[in-house]
């Protein structure tokens, strides 16, 4: 609007300008010389007076002449303009194009495109097996806290069925109640942009206890039999060496890769060195698990704004151990762990720039562990030469997995984590809040 008013007030000025000046003409030409009379001196006067009428009048020609020309000038300004005014907007961009768009080809960026655009998304389910990678040259410190419960009813039966559902032997309950406090604190370093180590040590905290006996008139001497043992203590626990290697870039439906390699070195009191009273019931807490692990796996992170799928499939290796342990009735003079396979998958949803949650689903499928010992003596007191070798039954650990991550700034983040148990094996809960710090 300011364009077109300084325009139209340029057009009136002209207008006017030229106006004063047709104005002005005829008035000179109006003017007749009065009959000439009188000398020479006279003639002369007049004579330049014509001259100097027709030089004004000559001025007064190129005058308008110009602004002529200055008026055709605004006439096309003020018509191109005005075609300007009258043609509909461009059409916007499609939404989520985010940029601007060439002929017959597909949107292109504008402006600095997302920082990281190569690299794979946090997702906060996964940070204990592996998810992104750290920056070459960057140190990440993280802080854990967590926290574990497990309780699990089980009764056992010896004996012999007569009849369908008709048993005759003994009974035993077997109930247990774990409670697990960790407190962790974990390095990483970026040795290029694509490759990581790192290692976690915890600090455990915990409690159990074990009632174990026979249902009440199974047998002769229940009070005997029944074990009530309740011990708690605390100690560090497996270190933890990890190692990350980002393979892949990612692409349009294609997923970042990660491969992922976990030691765990057996640093905590394991359960076989602890203390035990004479009927085999430990009176000291073991904070490991007491033996070498490593753990392979691939982590594979699909963003699809704006979701990220990920899933994680790994395998561990848990190394046979010698030990000296004596829990009546039997000495055990070798633990063969088994193995175990791993598999977690889920969606990450992201609420904002600096908010997302996370749903999955985890299950450890854990190998029958092997007992190579020999029988103890009457006395239970030194064992014999009668030897056995026993094979425990498998584990079946699901897990429903939910996270929520949020990022205050570039240096610091916080996740949390929970795991409800979704099999008989798994522990009833267990949740972990973790803050990494960027330096």
């Amino acid at each position: 609007m300011k364009k077109n008013g300084a325009l139209f007030g340029g057009l009136g000025s002209s207008l006017i300008a030229m106006g004063m000046v047709l104005s002005a003409a005829p008035a000179h030409a109006q003017q007749q010389p009065a009959p000439v009379q009188g000398s020479a001196s006279d003639v002369n006067a007049l004579r330049d007076e014509l001259a100097q009428a027709r030089a004004l009048l000559a001025e007064q020609n190129r005058q308008i002449a110009e602004q002529k020309q200055r008026l055709d000038l605004l006439e096309q300004r003020l018509s191109s303009l005005a075609a300007a005014s009258a043609a509909p907007p461009p059409p916007p961009p499609p939404p989520g194009a985010g940029g601007a768009s060439v002929a017959g080809g597909s949107p292109i960026q504008v402006g600095q495109p997302p920082a990281d655009s190569d690299r794979a998304p946090t997702v906060a389910v996964l940070d204990q097996q592996g998810s992104v990678v750290t920056r070459k040259g960057q140190l990440i410190a993280e802080l854990g806290l967590d926290y574990t419960r497990a309780d699990r009813n089980r009764t056992i039966f010896r004996g012999l069925e007569v009849l369908e559902s008709v048993l005759v032997g003994v009974f035993d309950i077997n109930e247990s109640r774990q409670d697990i406090l960790t407190a962790s604190g974990s390095l990483r370093y970026g040795l290029t942009d694509r490759f990581e180590i790192g290692v976690r040590v915890p600090f455990i905290y915990r409690s159990d206890k074990l009632v174990a006996g026979p249902i009440p008139g199974s047998t002769n001497d229940d009070a005997a039999r029944t074990v009530d043992n309740s011990v708690r203590g605390s100690g560090l626990g497996d270190v933890e060496v990890t190692a990350r290697y980002q393979i892949n870039n990612g692409g349009h439906n294609v997923p970042f890769l990660i491969a992922n390699l976990q030691a765990i070195i057996p640093t905590g009191r394991d359960p076989f060195s602890v203390r035990r009273n004479s009927l085999g019931a430990a009176q000291q807490i073991s904070t490991g698990a007491g033996f070498w692990g490593v753990t392979p796996s691939i982590t594979a992170i699909l963003p699809s704004e704006p979701a990220v799928l990920f899933g994680t499939l790994g395998y561990t290796f848990n190394f046979a151990k010698d030990v000296d342990a004596m829990i009546p009735p039997v000495q055990m003079d070798r633990i063969e762990p088994g193995n175990q396979i791993n598999i977690s998958a889920g969606v990450g949803l992201a609420l904002n720039e600096r908010t997302s949650l996370n749903f999955g689903y985890n299950h450890t499928w854990s190998f029958g562990t092997r007992t190579i010992g020999r029988w103890l003596n009457e006395q239970n007191t030194a064992p014999t030469d009668r030897t056995f070798s026993s094979k425990s039954r498998g584990l079946q650990i699901g897990r429903f997995l939910f996270g929520a991550s949020h990022r205050f700034s570039d240096s610091i983040q916080v996740n949390w984590t929970v795991e409800v148990g979704a099999t008989e094996d798994a522990p009833d809960v267990r949740t972990a809040l973790r803050i990494p710090f960027a330096f």
